[in-house]
């Protein structure tokens, strides 16, 4: 999937004190418009269903409300450069969670929570763009006010649950929008424009939340107050010049959040990356008609996978396990589904014959 565009925005100028407002009231009034079916009433049933549906509706609306009071403090803004996005905080020593794509090639930052006017400095601690995922770390002690967010279980996650995406969107940090979790164990591939890092992420979780430039690296909660989820690439439409695709957005789930985080805060780099390898360099081969059919090896790791199988520089490889393999992009996107260690049937061509072997999968 290339049409897929990360969330980073230029830096805009404040929004006028009207237009917040304008936000607000909303935000508020899609809330209050979303209640729950309530149980079957005894007559007079018009007369109870309006007593019921007003004090249901304000249930939900209360739910949002306190969420975004418990996490909106653990949100931030982040300028890097000329570029605004935004992270999450990670723990009480002033970590911050964000995209890889949001800090690009800077070292120091801007941050600004959304509870706080003032900006303070923070610096890269870590990025590692093969999952689009950063660590930076605010320098001195964390401003008052400022706690880290409460991260869910990603095993929990589930298709129709509602969720929050907040962030700052447009740079118009302190943002809120409200959907549903559309899919889950989505594996997309990020541009490489706009500062995409190009990297190919299993395991996503696709939301209707509206997300748009400048959310990425904010957070995607539950109605727990509990972040699931990091909202990253929108998808666009290219039948509309490129456009957004409405309430079609991807977030990197807190699993995947937390196991490069972790390891970022405690190591400084990622020394696990729990993505598997075939260990090859390949590139795309097209047929007569110019259409992909496969990804021929170039070169084969010492002691890697693809040599311990027996492929060989030369050979085409055409499918991985049961995805069918036409280019370098849809073999990223087989592995990535995959872990180290996994066994695979391996289908290619050598001097015109299909064959297969099966691989042991290495680790990036």
């Amino acid at each position: 999937m290339d049409a897929l565009a990360p969330l980073r925005a230029r830096a805009l100028p404040p929004p006028l004190p009207a237009v917040a407002a304008v936000c607000v009231a909303a935000l508020l009034g899609g809330c209050s418009a979303v209640p729950h079916a309530g149980p079957a009433m005894a007559e007079p049933r018009a007369t109870t269903a309006k007593a019921v549906a007003p004090r249901q509706a304000d249930d939900l609306q209360n739910d949002y409300q306190n969420v975004i009071k418990n996490v909106l403090p653990s949100v931030v803004t982040i300028e890097a450069g000329d570029s605004l996005g935004s992270g999450i905080v990670y723990d009480g020593r002033g970590h911050i969670v964000t995209n890889a794509h949001v800090v690009g090639s800077a070292r120091s930052f801007r941050v600004t929570v959304a509870t706080r006017e003032q900006p303070v400095s923070a610096r890269l601690v870590s990025s590692y763009p093969e999952q689009d995922l950063a660590v930076i770390r605010l320098e001195g002690d964390p401003p008052a006010g400022v706690r880290p967010a409460k991260f869910g279980d990603a095993s929990e996650v589930a298709v129709g649950q509602i969720v929050l995406a907040m962030g700052a969107p447009l740079g118009l940090s302190g943002s809120v929008t409200q959907g549903i979790v559309s899919a889950i164990g989505r594996t997309v591939s990020e541009s490489r424009t706009g500062g995409g890092t190009g990297a190919t992420i299993a395991n996503m979780i696709q939301t209707s939340a509206p997300i748009n430039p400048g959310n990425s690296g904010g957070a995607l909660v539950d109605l727990d107050s509990e972040v699931i989820g990091i909202p990253t690439l929108a998808a666009v439409d290219p039948q509309v010049g490129g456009g957004a695709a409405p309430g079609i957005g991807f977030a990197i789930p807190v699993s995947t959040v937390r196991t490069v985080a972790d390891q970022i805060v405690k190591y400084g780099r990622v020394r696990d990356s729990g993505r598997a390898a075939l260990d090859i360099s390949g590139r795309t081969v097209l047929d007569a008609d110019y259409r992909p059919t496969g990804v021929s090896v170039v070169r084969v790791l010492e002691g890697g996978a693809a040599q311990e199988a027996g492929l060989r520089v030369g050979d085409i490889i055409t499918r991985l396990g049961d995805a069918e393999i036409t280019t370098i992009q849809s073999l990223l996107e087989a592995l990535a589904g995959l872990q180290p260690g996994d066994e695979v049937k391996v289908t290619f061509v050598r001097e015109g014959r299909s064959r297969s072997v099966q691989a042991t999968l290495g680790e990036i």
